[in-house]
């Protein structure tokens, strides 16, 4: 399993994760699939519209928990038929704490997408880690080309 994504690609998300801290950056990868390989064609940075439900139970903040909005998942959608490219992954950062999915990742994951993570120590980045679920709903870690 691999994704390939380009340096400035790679920058987009760097600068994203850094200027959104100390809360948690999002956004969506638009590229090509083949076989188990993906190829990131666009980076579409997202504003974090996460907000804490009635139903929840921690004090969870943007600091810890993202949500891409749904009109921008459409967007992408829309875009990505336009160009003939799908979405093959979102993107976020972990401000303060290591590149590796949290439980709360693992929920909202599905199998088909990479999830690239990316550390943000003390407002600058620190390393990014790209992983996808396997069929017992375990992260398991995708080599990043770029």
């Amino acid at each position: 399993m691999t994704i390939v994504v380009r340096s400035a690609q790679i920058k987009i998300i760097y600068d994203h994760a850094e200027n959104t801290y100390p809360e948690e950056c999002c956004g969506i990868l638009l590229g090509k699939i083949v076989g188990i390989s993906k190829t990131v064609v666009e980076v579409i940075p997202t504003i974090n519209a996460w907000e804490k439900t009635k139903l929840e139970q921690t004090e969870r903040t943007k600091h810890s928990r993202y949500t891409i909005p749904s009109r921008d998942i459409f967007k992408a959608q829309k875009r990505g038929r336009n160009l003939q490219l799908d979405i093959v992954g979102f993107f976020h950062s972990h401000p303060d704490y290591p590149s590796i999915p949290s439980t709360c990742d693992r929920e909202q994951a599905w199998e088909i997408y990479s999830y690239p993570i990316v550390s943000v120590i003390e407002g600058k980045v620190s390393d990014i880690k790209s992983w996808v679920l396997d069929a017992d709903s375990n992260f398991q870690p995708e080599e990043i080309w770029m």
